[in-house]
């Protein structure tokens, strides 16, 4: 099953798990980095449903957001944008862009209307280089970034740029571009990577819809180690996804919902450790885990 297909039907499945219980960017640019840097987010996105609906997931991303310093900009990298070569958005009122299809009028109707900031995309450009970073005023923000800032920052007032992903880099090469992204973050810019670290929409486990965190063995067991991973800032092995085992392969058909992950890492500072939250497995074969690092 691809990826259209199944998040048509996603309106559908009936989670159990969902009743559970600014400065202005001139400012910003000639500001002195910030005694405390921004905190940097992975955030697993999962169906755009959860913009929406009440559930565990969507609860704490609201509570994440009422807790995190108010940042004067975001910097999102999602799974839905993927281009070749790298580009960023830089048009200073992006559109809401309904990326999917067979949801509900009332998904289609919700808008997220936070301006963008072309000199902040002209600032990362500059960051980035060597890397040739296009600056793109045809995209916008997709649900992987706006379904979830639509909870977090509900009033859409700061800042959103999205940096797309270069289907042309290897994973380690875009761990590399993310590591020129950290200056960022001295500045009070959210860095957000949103995916989902196992993400096989071709071995959903319908008849297990219903039941909160469920995962195959293979996905519990991919999702551990990349955890263990990441806790263990052995970012060189995660930069090596394909190099994994059989279950790796299994949770990473596909590489576009796992690169966030390196943007997020890669953006690490000295003495970070990950807090997790989220860390449930939904379906059999995706994993909603994420993690934030740097103080909330």
């Amino acid at each position: 099953m691809d990826r259209k297909n199944f998040i048509s039907l996603l309106p559908s499945i009936p989670f159990a798990i969902k009743d559970m219980t600014v400065p202005s960017i001139a400012q910003l640019l000639n500001k002195p980095n910030q005694s405390k840097p921004m905190p940097a987010l992975f955030v697993g996105h999962g169906s755009p449903m959860n913009a929406i609906e009440n559930n565990v997931f969507s609860q704490y991303w609201k509570s994440l957001g009422q807790s995190l310093p108010t940042p004067t900009a975001i910097v999102c990298i999602s799974a839905h944008w993927e281009t070749r070569g790298t580009q960023i958005t830089a048009m200073s009122a992006p559109q809401t862009i309904h990326d999917f299809g067979g949801f509900p009028q009332t998904l289609f109707d919700v808008q997220y209307p936070a301006p963008g900031s072309p000199s902040l995309a002209v600032e990362t450009q500059e960051i980035l280089k060597p890397e040739p970073v296009g600056l793109s005023h045809q995209w916008g923000l997709d649900h992987g970034c706006w379904s979830i800032l639509h909870v977090m920052f509900p009033q859409a007032n700061i800042p959103v740029l999205q940096l797309s992903l270069d289907i042309n880099k290897t994973p380690a090469q875009h761990y590399e571009l993310a590591k020129q992204l950290v200056s960022l973050r001295h500045k009070g810019v959210l860095i957000v990577g949103s995916g989902n670290i196992v993400h096989n929409l071709g071995m959903i486990a319908w008849d297990k819809m219903s039941l909160p965190d469920y995962g195959y063995d293979w996905a519990i067991q991919a999702r551990n180690e990349m955890k263990s991973y990441i806790s263990d800032f052995n970012h060189n092995a995660l930069s090596k996804a394909s190099n994994h085992s059989r279950e790796w392969q299994l949770a990473i058909p596909t590489p576009e919902h796992y690169l966030p992950l390196l943007y997020t890492l890669g953006a690490k500072l000295p003495n970070e450790s990950p807090r997790y939250f989220n860390d449930q497995c939904v379906m059999g074969s995706l994993a909603m885990t994420s993690f934030i690092l740097g103080d909330s």
